[in-house]
């Protein structure tokens, strides 16, 4: 059984390990960094980002082609423009953060916060929405 170590910033309100705390306050940190990369290099003129394989080997657009783009676009404030890069990642956007500030909540305070998209249907919602996706980006009269 491994040792916890805990500590209490407020005394009863938290028993989060410390281990968890810092590997909490390194996940925000690499998030930010990495959202001070993408809004200082755009990635349609920095080759420092890795290439789609799926649209090296097709010359189709994946589901996911673009989000690079768009995160850079939407980090300088012009949501049109990420809106036209990925609409798919720009609508999960908001989802993605509501579920990542419960997560970060919930291990650093210990409190859970509603789990509406936390369903298994979801899940698989969201596949079927994916490649649905990807399939109707790449038809001739759908280029999106």
């Amino acid at each position: 059984m491994p040792i916890q170590c805990s500590v209490d910033l407020v005394p009863g309100l938290s028993t989060t390990p410390v281990w968890r705390k810092w590997l909490l306050t390194a996940t925000i940190a690499a998030a930010a960094a990495g959202a001070a990369v993408l809004y200082i290099f755009d990635p349609a003129r920095c080759a420092i980002y890795p290439v789609c394989p799926w649209h090296s080997l097709t010359g189709w657009d994946c589901p996911g082609c673009g989000t690079l783009r768009a995160i850079h676009q939407l980090t300088h404030g012009n949501l049109a423009a990420a809106w036209r890069l990925n609409p798919l990642a720009m609508a999960l956007l908001p989802a993605g953060c509501w579920l990542a500030l419960r997560e970060l909540v919930w291990q650093a305070a210990g409190k859970k916060w509603p789990g509406l998209v936390t369903r298994p249907v979801f899940g698989w919602a969201l596949a079927v929405i994916t490649v649905v996706f990807g399939i109707v980006r790449n038809l001739p009269g759908f280029r999106i």
